[in-house]
């Protein structure tokens, strides 16, 4: 079974790749995965129970501040506790910089100035110092061995002050890193708090009935007043409010919401009352498939992210052996022990890797964040890197681009034995099990279907084969004849048109501003459609799309995406079951978030919330900045990093300036990445 606890505590993603490293060696544990930045540990078992008492003990042992909660842990008051140890840390740094500052400061006998720069270097880093000797005694080495060794050194080459300055620094820049990833962590863990938490449902006497949303049926009659969150997707049966859904689809403005409207969970009444019959259950809403979405985002990790995680690995071992190559070539050359280590240790402390492990993740995390601020659900770090290279975005046409509620325009009859409404009442026949649009708005015209199909067969992309009274009937999409602007469905019987359908459908008022902000970005577009190509290319024109195919099936859809990729880096949007191949098959699949099948939302990478085209140029603005912010990060670390290993092991650089290069980078690095979480996009 797989298991997924919080873990709290762990201040730095090295330490909890470390820890990650030894829950993976338990016996009956596998495939473990600590989240840092939203503190989770996810791991398969057999056995629950042993599982966690095994991880709970090995925790305590090598990060002794990390806790593992299972479930609510209401018994402990979080938050007192994290201010109480803040609290603690905070006066330990105090009082050891002050007995440091005392020592160096003060003339006094050498027993008393050594025991007090013990206690001023152990009140400054213990936790450091602890953690580099537990994970050394495990195999692992990692930055706390670095500013353990470095301390060391300068005490042994006589550099007291600036051996307590660089763990004194250290510790205060693991204080505001922490701060700086707590605040980075509580912003995104914003979006994930949509779930309602309860639902006043209506029962069959009329009585109010408040239950969780889980426990509401399909179905069922919900009342919501103004200022409580809509628990349950639905339409509404009586009244009208204003609903503010920006926490689904990042508009501020409220939309009007009245009697026979769809209403999502996780949008707010405003005002007045509604109450609506529930289209869906819990786990099917849209604010759950969002949840969903938001929480399993970071198991897709870009290339950039998964290389720095492997690099860490080896890093630290690796800058050790390269300061013993600049303690060796420094001792070489100047002949004096004390400068050689110095040197050496310079440049251990320079080399910590804290501002690429925290810093290139941290903005992954904050890219798909704030594309779920504006409704845009990306399912993981590397379709943010995969949608910022796109340069070609193909459209399916009917309820992607169009608002797919088609509406009949006219019945035509080709056959004197037939009037309108026998041709409207076998075309429903037919089309009375289909989920299609087109077919939806036939059978919903049609007031009564007076019979049963037999021996009914969906023909893929085309229609659907049915007897009746000893006569073939086939319905299906009209094809090149239908000249008009509309779309064509006709009716054959035994192979010969006896009547046909003209229906319309209205382009989406987003659609159109979508597709040029596509072209402002310089990405080519194209449609894609199973429609007549006279009225594919008319709604082409009208958008503004450059390319136009129609009459296609999901195979032909299929080939083409596939003809382009050696050319393109594709994006295909759409929103049926047929379109799922395609979605699959793009270097980036996006679907309908309100309107899109189940196998389109399943198998796409990218969902729109609320079904609006013109979030694609937003997803893709987001990506490329997100991107960006990434190329900074480890341009500033790597850069500032390198320049100070230069300096540092030329001896113009001291120690102080070290732990700038380390614990500063770190701390800009993280800043600079919140940028991608707060980045307001037009």
């Amino acid at each position: 079974m797989k298991i997924k606890v919080k873990i709290n505590g762990l201040d730095c993603p090295n330490c909890a790749k470390s820890l990650e490293g030894e829950i993976n060696k338990l016996d009956g544990v596998k495939n473990a995965e600590i989240d840092f930045l939203k503190a989770t540990l996810s791991f398969e078992c057999t056995n629950k129970e042993e599982a966690i008492r095994d991880i709970v003990g090995l925790t305590k042992e090598i990060e002794p501040d990390a806790k593992i909660i299972v479930g609510d842990d209401k018994k402990t008051d979080k938050k007192n506790k994290f201010n109480l140890k803040f609290f603690f840390d905070c006066l330990l740094l105090v009082v050891g910089i002050a007995i440091g500052a005392i020592i160096l400061f003060v003339k006094m006998p050498a027993w008393a100035y050594w025991t007090l720069y013990v206690i001023s270097a152990l009140m400054l880093g213990y936790k450091t110092y602890i953690k580099a000797v537990k994970l050394l005694l495990h195999g692992k080495i990692n930055e706390n061995l670095l500013i353990t060794i470095s301390v060391i050194g300068a005490t042994f080459v006589s550099e007291h002050l600036e051996g307590l300055m660089v763990i004194a620094l250290y510790s205060i820049g693991k204080i505001f890193e922490g701060l700086a990833v707590d605040k980075s962590r509580r912003s995104i863990e914003q979006l994930a708090k949509l779930q309602p938490e309860e639902a006043v449902v209506l029962g069959d006497d009329g009585t109010e009935i408040v239950c969780k949303p889980e426990e509401v049926g399909l179905g069922s009659i919900v009342i919501v007043r103004a200022g409580q969150k809509v628990p349950l997707d639905g339409i509404i049966l009586q009244g009208s409010c204003n609903v503010d859904m920006q926490s689904l689809t990042g508009e501020s403005v409220p939309i009007k919401a009245s009697e026979g409207d769809e209403i999502l969970s996780g949008s707010i009444v405003l005002d007045g009352v509604i109450k609506f019959r529930t289209t869906s259950e819990q786990h099917n809403s849209t604010i759950s498939k969002i949840m969903n979405l938001v929480e399993n985002a970071s198991e897709n990790k870009s290339k950039t992210e998964t290389f720095i995680s492997k690099l860490t690995k080896w890093y630290t071992l690796g800058i050790i052996l390269l300061s013993l190559v600049v303690w060796g070539i420094t001792f070489a050359v100047t002949k004096d022990i004390n400068v050689a280590v110095y040197r050496g240790l310079i440049f251990l402390v320079i080399s910590c890797p804290c501002a690429f492990a925290i810093s290139v993740p941290l903005t992954y995390f904050g890219g798909l964040g704030n594309a779920s601020k504006h409704g845009i659900l990306i399912k993981g770090s590397n379709y943010l890197d995969a949608c910022a290279r796109l340069n070609m975005v193909a459209f399916d046409k009917t309820g992607t681009l169009t608002t797919g509620n088609f509406s009949i325009e006219k019945i035509i009859t080709h056959s004197s034995d037939y009037s309108e409404e026998e041709i409207l009442n076998l075309c429903a026949i037919g089309e009375k099990n289909s989920i299609h649009p087109l077919a939806k708005a036939i059978v919903s015209s049609c007031n009564n279907i007076t019979n049963e199909g037999d021996n009914i067969k969906e023909i893929a992309g085309k229609g659907v084969e049915f007897s009746l009274n000893g006569k073939e009937y086939f319905v299906g999409r009209g094809e090149g004849e239908n000249q008009s602007a509309q779309t064509s469905v006709v009716l054959f019987e035994n192979g010969i048109k006896i009547g046909e359908i003209l229906l319309s459908d209205t382009i989406k008022p987003t659609s159109i501003e979508g597709c040029q902000s596509l072209k402002k970005l310089g990405i080519k577009s194209a449609l894609l459609s199973g429609d007549n190509k006279n009225i594919v290319k008319k709604v082409a024109d009208e958008i503004g799309i450059e390319e136009a195919y129609g009459e296609l099936l999901p195979q032909d859809k299929y080939d083409w995406i596939k003809g382009k990729k050696d050319e393109f880096r594709i994006g295909y949007v759409g929103d049926g079951i047929n379109d799922a191949p395609s979605l699959a098959l793009a270097d980036v699949g996006i679907s309908m978030g309100i309107n899109g099948s189940p196998a389109s939302i399943e198998a796409s990478d990218i969902v729109l919330v609320d079904d609006n085209p013109e979030k694609i140029a937003t997803a893709i603005k987001i990506s490329k900045y997100t991107k960006k912010i990434v190329i900074e990060n480890i341009a500033l670390s790597a850069g500032i990093k390198v320049i100070f290993l230069a300096l540092g092991s030329f001896g113009v650089t001291g120690m102080l300036s070290a732990v700038f290069a380390d614990v500063g980078v770190t701390l800009l690095a993280i800043f600079n990445s919140l940028r991608a979480l707060k980045k307001k996009i037009k």
